[in-house]
């Protein structure tokens, strides 16, 4: 079996595959520090309560974009798994090819979902991640990254609403009913999810004309992504597992 994990600003995404299959994915916060055992003994506990043993692992590929918590983990993985993890980045195998001013500034979380879309959708293709931050990645018919855009996340945006005003609460981040809000908490969400929408449908529609892509496929992910996708007919597909998908493709090609 793989265990893939992707270490995001926020969360840390691990998913075990069976083959091409995906058996669970599992997450844990990224903001606690944690030692190479406890980093072990959480890893092993969350597999085996999916009825797998140490022994089942055959392989480990990681992607972070949090440098802090590589030497524990990685440790980690050595230790409890015997096993001598796949850090994405420079140098390793991907199948598409970068095509940016610098291509050692694009994080590794960017690389994975792109070689995701690319392999599983085709080319051209944009990848949207509403993460942390929320990135807008295109990457052509060959299969060349050529451009990125980042911009905040939704969380990001919410909790500079309720952090940097006095009297702003903090709100649970839904789209509410109508964007015709009549209180405080209601016109938050309203702003909140209807300005990401807004934004998405900007963005994407700007890349088409500037690339002159009008086939240009549309792909997202991410926590938050399922609610914009489902408001906007501009995103094609939405994939939950498009990052831990990139991993195992990429595992695949560095064997």
């Amino acid at each position: 079996m793989l265990l893939v994990i992707d270490v995001g600003n926020t969360n840390i995404t691990i998913g075990l595959y069976e083959g091409k299959e995906i058996k669970g994915h599992f997450r844990m916060t990224t903001k606690l520090p944690r030692t190479s055992d406890e980093y072990g003994t959480l890893l092993l506990e969350l597999i085996e309560r999916q009825g797998y043993k140490v022994g089942d692992i055959n392989g480990v590929i990681i992607a972070s974009v949090v440098p802090n918590v590589m030497y524990s983990l990685t440790s980690s993985i050595v230790k409890y798994f015997d096993k001598e993890p796949l850090i994405v980045g420079p140098g390793t195998k991907t199948g598409i090819r970068i095509d940016t001013t610098n291509p050692r500034e694009i994080g590794p979380d960017r690389i994975v979902d792109a070689v995701a879309a690319y392999e599983i959708y085709g080319g051209p293709v944009l990848v949207l991640d509403f993460g942390t931050a929320t990135t807008y990645d295109l990457v052509t018919e060959e299969g060349h990254f050529t451009a990125g855009i980042t911009a905040p996340g939704i969380r990001i945006s919410a909790e500079a609403l309720w952090q940097g005003t006095a009297k702003l609460p903090e709100i649970e981040i839904i789209k509410p009913a109508s964007i015709l809000a009549q209180d405080t908490i209601t016109s938050m969400q309203a702003g909140l999810m209807y300005g990401q929408i807004g934004q998405t449908e900007y963005i994407i529609k700007k890349v088409k004309k500037e690339a002159k892509l009008d086939d240009l496929k549309v792909v997202a992910t991410g926590g938050l992504g399922r609610i914009i996708s489902d408001e906007t007919d501009l995103i094609d597909e939405y994939n939950a597992d498009l990052t831990l998908e990139g991993l195992r493709i990429i595992y695949g090609k560095n064997r």
